[in-house]
């Protein structure tokens, strides 16, 4: 994949404290952890609870639930933001 792929992110709304809506906060890292590798990153909302998806040139390359990103930080830590970028990087 180029180092300057554009990387859409699907997300969809979460709970919290018994509000549900869309939030960034557990986003934070990963899209720190995309642009430090040169990839542009776009945020997305959908109707799905709970998930967040990468997508590259139309196809879905990564999935998760929400809950599994660490909130807020830089990524560098996080096993599944590290686990999102190498799915983007070996994308075709």
């Amino acid at each position: 994949m180029p180092a300057n792929a554009r990387v859409t992110l699907c997300y969809g709304p979460s709970e919290s404290s018994g509000v549900v809506k869309h939030r960034t906060f557990r986003l934070q890292g990963l899209q720190a952890s995309l642009r430090a590798r040169g990839h542009q990153c776009v945020l997305e909302e959908t109707q799905d609870w709970n998930v967040v998806e990468l997508v590259v040139s139309g196809e879905v390359v990564f999935s998760c639930h929400i809950k599994k990103l660490k909130f807020g930080g830089d990524g560098q830590l996080d096993p599944a933001c590290k686990e999102a970028v190498a799915a983007v990087e070996n994308a075709y």
